[in-house]
């Protein structure tokens, strides 16, 4: 019966695209935003050749940013709101997805000697996707504060 197991994992493919772990996901997207977990799942989609989940990722992403972010900016300035709510909201949201949507493709590719990506590069886009992150914010503050007048 060993034998069978050990044979049978000599004739398993490794995998040779490396992915996010799901540890890295709720890091980056703490550190960087929704952006990033959303682009940290659709590589990690596409590594798994589930090409279908990439774009609803973007669109969920993109609705839920909308939609927080507008809250955000109407939290009125006098009333005292934890700003670490909101990352903390979106890493949460990133792990459920995650490990609902991707822990067993993730076990299953380290199981079968995948590699992940390093923390230096998850932690570096998850700082350049601030970025985008800004900008996106301050479009829809400025869209927002326009619609006040």
């Amino acid at each position: 019966m060993e034998t069978e197991t050990a044979e049978k994992s000599n004739f398993q493919e490794i995998p040779d695209r490396k992915i996010y772990s799901q540890k890295a996901i709720r890091v980056g997207t703490f550190l960087g935003g929704p952006f990033v977990s959303a682009y940290f799942l659709t590589e990690n989609f596409k590594a798994f050749n589930d090409f279908d989940k990439v774009n609803k990722t973007w669109l969920i992403t993109i609705i839920t940013a909308v939609i927080t972010f507008t809250i955000a900016s109407l939290i009125p300035e006098d009333i005292n709101f934890p700003n670490i709510i909101f990352p903390l909201i979106y890493m949460m949201i990133a792990g459920y997805f995650t490990k609902k949507y991707q822990e067993k493709d993730i076990n299953e590719h380290l199981k079968n000697g995948g590699e992940e990506f390093g923390w230096a590069r998850t932690i570096g886009i998850s700082i350049l996707a601030l970025i985008p992150t800004f900008v996106f914010l301050f479009t829809l503050v400025f869209i927002i504060s326009l619609l006040k007048v």
